[in-house]
């Protein structure tokens, strides 16, 4: 039977689930949020949780036969009644699982959107000869910080903005108290987030380089820095990677990030 879960249930914190809790670790910052959807089965064999509009994370017990993975997702789906689920998150054969038999139920197709590679950290290699040093954003940066964000949404997803149109955004990063620069001769040339704490993890996000100064370290140790921030916090860091990028991934591999899990990303239409 499904019910409520509360955003630090025992469940998020004991075996089997803290087994997969590295590749799972976004589901940690949706349940804090005020406006998710949080289910867990009663048997603790499925976890549930979405934000408003986002995909949903679905985590299942691995050992669970296909006919008991079965009518565990029709009781969900049963559940989820007419809430617009986007898509899903989860390990592969979870979300196929659930993406067939939801997009069954509704009359939706539905398509791998990313793989995603997830990582922990738990004692980084930094690099040497890299020039520059760690420091968290402040209010003055605003500018550079809209800047790089304009950049990186050309580079990711062949988007032309203004730097003024991403000063909003720029200006919550630096706000958040989680965002922090890599600089050189006290000018940012890369930029990277702890996005989100859990218990024992700190997730890193947002890691990016323009291009006129990337080839130098300056991604690679800025995130070991930020490693050894949630080392000193007692957290492992971690973060995830698009498997279809392999600069990316040898990157963080090279200073200490072992792989952890995959996660999918299914999208419905």
């Amino acid at each position: 039977m499904l019910e409520k879960m509360p955003a630090d249930d025992t469940l998020l914190h004991e075996p089997p689930f803290t087994d997969e809790e590295v590749p799972y670790n976004l589901l940690f910052r949706i349940c804090d949020s005020n406006d998710a959807l949080r289910l867990k089965r009663s048997d603790g064999s499925l976890i549930y949780a979405q934000n408003p509009g986002l995909n949903g994370w679905l985590w299942m017990q691995r050992d669970l036969s296909d006919e008991e993975a079965q009518e565990r997702l029709a009781e969900l789906i049963e559940y989820l009644g007419d809430r617009p689920v986007p898509g899903v998150c989860a390990r592969p054969a979870t979300a196929d699982f659930f993406a067939h038999a939801y997009a069954a139920a509704r009359g939706y197709s539905y398509r791998t959107n990313m793989m995603l590679e997830a990582y922990r950290c738990e004692e980084a290699v930094k690099p040497l000869r890299v020039k520059g040093s760690l420091r968290s954003a402040r209010r003055d940066d605003v500018p550079r910080v809209a800047e790089f964000l304009a950049e990186f949404a050309f580079d990711a997803f062949g988007l032309t903005v203004k730097p003024s149109s991403q000063v909003e955004d720029a200006e919550s990063a630096v706000a958040s108290g989680g965002l922090y620069l890599w600089q050189v001769q006290g000018l940012p040339v890369s930029m990277a987030s702890i996005a989100h704490r859990s218990r024992r993890h700190a997730r890193i996000n947002g890691v990016y380089t323009p291009r006129n100064h990337r080839k130098n370290g300056y991604a690679s140790a800025l995130v070991a820095e930020l490693s050894a921030v949630a080392a000193s916090e007692g957290r492992n860091a971690m973060l995830y990677a698009d498997k279809s990028n392999p600069d990316s991934n040898k990157v963080y591999r090279n200073i200490g990030f072992i792989e952890s899990g995959n996660i999918k990303d299914i999208k419905f239409s």
